[in-house]
């Protein structure tokens, strides 16, 4: 037997590795299990060329946990190891990456991202063991051979017995992570972990019911054998070609991969390039809803089918991390931080490939079956608005296929909108004016009196829409969205006409007078207008850029107009033409007239849907005094 020190310039490295590595020591199993595959697949390599004189067969990868000896095997049928091989490969350059691995990350805790992302590969056995062994035997003629090492620089390299092709790693689990003894724990890790690698994973037997032999009885039981319990799928549906999966294919791997998620997704993007860069992967859009928080890293990010990470902001464009599905990639650096990731020039690429895909992907969806493509424009809306508005390319293309829907239910293109609304919609200042509205029933009334001067009102209701806006408003020339109970109908698109007041200014005056007297604490600012005698005396509307910009402060980006939290801000205008605002201006008695402003105002807050309460209880009795 020979022994040997590792070398190694930081003294006693294992207590370090433990301790860099202690938040993420998992990630051991994903370490071997990944080590085998290789081991298997530069056989199968091997083989091909005719350099390795052997038959590849159908290998496996098995994990055994011995509990009562407190061991984990790990044993693959691989390329295995000659004794010349274990010293270079274990002892000088694993550990050299260990080493280099340790003095550029001193720092580790500053930044969790780095840990566990490959850089450790076999010396990450020592996070959960206090002893290790390595029993090989190569492909080539020669001895097996047996390497031993108890977690110190000390190591010992002697014969072994072994007769089979491969490596058997022998983990000795240290006290303090005897939790990876229980079989569910592993079991765990590996579904978590190598759910998709390219090698069949056998954890132990399950049993499998066979069919009834002819002639069997009805209560007969069915017969059952000990069948290998391969817990992998080695040939997911992202590693093959498009053309060999059908529809049914790609929803079943959208339930492999989200067993608990019993919605349909939508519709899938197959992504499939080999240059500048490699990378393969299907993207599903689910069904979305409006709240942006839950919706975040359900993309899972491979690196050959190893899994890495569900954490995919920076690889992926952000607006699209909402989007589920797999993403596998040789050229994307797993050991390094965040922050460089998001500066490397490979991931950028990525980015902006998926990005054009995505939005290829959905023009394609919306020229072939429009009609598919608006039902489907609810649950999708959100992701797309977020791409218009966080990514420039994307905001080009998808500026052909993003709809615009109406309160009646039409959907329209930006250029079908503005060819339909350019003649009744351009103000005096030739712009354009989009009219919207974000709660179909809570601005009903408001919807109905733009309607009825055959203005086309847009139902806009996800919550980045005040944003989306402000970008279209600032890319397009001459164009405005006002919220239909901004204004009065009359002034939500400026015309060069105005209606004449039956009120003198003096009159104006005077009942404004009596109106802020009345409303003094309620907050409004009072409008005297003139408008037809048909329209409502009283209406409470919300100044489009304070509300908006309320709005935007609310999903985030408002804070950047310096305004803290902003109060909610309301107009009443009031129409000086109506009968009812004469009554008042003319009533003899102070008590009456207030009435009948409060009970006016009442009516108006009612229909904004702003009446809640106490104050809305009173309404009503005093409205059936009123009747009475």
């Amino acid at each position: 037997m020979a022994t040997g020190k590792i070398n190694v310039s930081v003294e006693n490295i294992f207590p370090l590795i433990k301790k860099f590595l202690y938040s993420d020591h998992e990630i051991f199993l994903r370490e071997l299990i990944s080590n085998a595959t290789d081991a298997t697949l530069k056989l199968k390599h091997l083989a091909s060329i005719g350099e390795a004189k052997v038959e590849y067969g159908n290998p496996m990868i098995e994990v055994k946990v011995d509990k009562d000896n407190k061991r984990i095997h790990i044993i693959d049928q691989g390329i295995g190891m000659t004794e010349e091989e274990v010293k270079k490969y274990i002892n000088e350059v694993a550990f050299s990456g260990a080493e280099e691995f340790l003095d550029k990350y001193k720092d580790a805790e500053k930044d969790a991202g780095i840990i566990g992302h490959f850089g450790l590969g076999f010396y990450s056995a020592f996070m959960v063991a206090e002893k290790v062994e390595i029993i090989t035997k190569s492909h080539k003629e020669e001895p097996a051979v047996h390497w031993s090492c108890d977690g110190s620089p000390e190591f010992s390299i002697e014969p072994s017995d072994k007769t089979e092709r491969g490596t058997e790693i022998i983990l000795h689990i240290a006290e303090d992570s005897t939790e990876f003894l229980e079989d569910a724990r592993i079991r765990e890790l590996l579904v978590k972990y190598n759910k998709f690698m390219p090698i069949p994973i056998k954890f132990g037997t399950k049993t499998e019911t066979l069919p009834k032999p002819e002639g069997a009885k009805e209560d007969d039981p069915a017969p059952t054998k000990e069948v290998d319990d391969i817990i992998n799928n080695p040939n997911p549906a992202w590693t093959k070609q498009p053309t060999d999966l059908s529809e049914e294919d790609y929803k079943n791997f959208y339930r492999e991969l989200y067993p608990m998620q019993f919605e349909e997704p939508l519709f899938h993007i197959h992504l499939n390039v080999d240059y500048p860069f490699n990378l393969t992967g299907i993207l599903y859009f689910p069904k979305l809803t409006n709240d942006l928080s839950i919706q975040k890293d359900k993309i899972q990010l491979y690196q050959n089918q190893v899994f890495v990470t569900d954490n995919v902001e920076g690889i992926v464009p952000e607006f699209l991390t909402m989007l589920k599905g797999v993403i596998d990639s040789p050229d994307i650096p797993l050991n390094v931080s965040r922050s460089y990731l998001q500066a490397d020039g490979a991931v950028k690429k990525i980015s902006s490939y998926i990005t054009r895909k995505v939005a290829d992907k959905l023009t394609s969806l919306f020229k072939n079956n429009r009609e598919d493509f608006e039902q489907k424009w609810n649950d999708i809306k959100v992701v797309i608005e977020y791409g218009m508005l966080s990514e420039d390319k994307f905001f080009d293309k998808a500026d052909k296929f993003a709809l615009y829907p109406s309160v009646d239910g039409d959907y329209y293109t930006f250029e079908e909108l503005e060819a339909k609304i350019k003649d009744n919609q351009t103000d005096k200042d030739d712009k354009l004016v989009v009219l919207y509205a974000s709660d179909k029933e809570a601005q009903h009334s408001y919807i109905e009196a733009a309607q009825k001067k055959g203005y086309e009102v847009l139902l806009l209701d996800s919550p980045i829409v005040p944003h989306l806006m402000q970008k279209l408003e600032t890319s397009k020339e001459n164009l405005s969205f006002v919220r239909v109970d901004a204004d009065h109908v009359d002034n939500l698109i400026k015309k060069e006409d105005t209606a004449i007041s039956k009120l003198s200014e003096e009159e104006k005056e005077k009942l404004k007078s009596e109106i802020e007297e009345v409303t003094k604490d309620k907050g409004y600012t009072i409008q005297m207008e003139a408008m037809e005698s048909s329209a409502s005396p009283f209406i409470i509307t919300e100044p489009e850029f304070m509300r908006r910009m309320k709005e935007m402060q609310q999903t985030g980006g408002g804070g950047m107009f310096g305004m803290g939290n902003m109060p909610d801000m309301y107009n009443l205008i009031v129409n000086t033409n109506h009968e009812l605002v004469s009554e008042i201006l003319n009533t003899k008695t102070a008590k009456k007239r207030h009435r009948l402003i409060n009970q006016s105002l009442d009516l108006a807050r009612l229909s904004k849907g702003l009446l809640k309460g106490e104050e809305l209880t009173n309404f009503i009795a005093r409205s059936y005094d009123m009747i009475k």
